[in-house]
């Protein structure tokens, strides 16, 4: 497979195959956790869209899909720490179980905005699933259930991670190179 343009000055941080193998293991990590339940996924959108196709695919449970577009970045490589919703849900979540897909879990302010806008809807339970886990940057302490990958102080793209909407057709998870 040849990287899209400009995607040289990408260092592979997590190759497309170790992400599938981890993809899979949360898949029955998940449907393991939420046999019998009413389970709605929630993809934090852009972001998360590539990991959560994946995902769903690899639970094997009856459940919903819904989306909610969040932004605290624009075209910068640090949060501006205030988040915004720029879509929300499609659906009511009231009374059921919500696991909510994030692409990458770094300050925690936008996932600690999400999780107190979500518990005023009165799902029956939230648990956290994040492709990756930047603990460095961490301002907001979050509960993730289920991680893919803890990653260093690195600004990354590719596997549906965007610099200024860029990379995201990545198939791996890369590093910005410096300089």
């Amino acid at each position: 497979m040849s990287l899209p343009a400009l995607a040289t000055d990408i260092e592979t941080l997590i190759s497309a195959e170790e992400i599938r193998v981890r993809t899979i293991e949360l898949g029955r990590e998940i449907t393991r956790d939420y046999k019998g339940k009413d389970l709605t996924i929630l993809l934090i959108l852009k972001g998360s869209f590539v990991f959560g196709a994946d995902l769903v695919r690899e639970i094997d449970l009856p459940l919903s899909v819904d989306f909610i577009g969040l932004a605290s970045y624009g075209a910068e490589t640090k949060s501006s720490g205030v988040v915004r919703i720029t879509q929300d849900l499609s659906r009511p979540v009231e009374g059921r179980h919500l696991l909510i897909v994030e692409d990458i879990i770094d300050t925690g302010l936008t996932m600690k905005y999400l999780l107190e806008n979500l518990q005023s809807r009165h799902p029956k339970s939230i648990k956290v699933c994040s492709l990756l886990e930047k603990p460095a940057g961490v301002q907001h302490a979050t509960r993730i259930d289920y991680i893919g990958f803890t990653i260093p102080d690195k600004f990354v793209v590719g596997y549906g991670l965007d610099y200024a909407e860029r990379y995201r057709n990545l198939p791996f998870v890369g590093a910005m190179r410096e300089g």
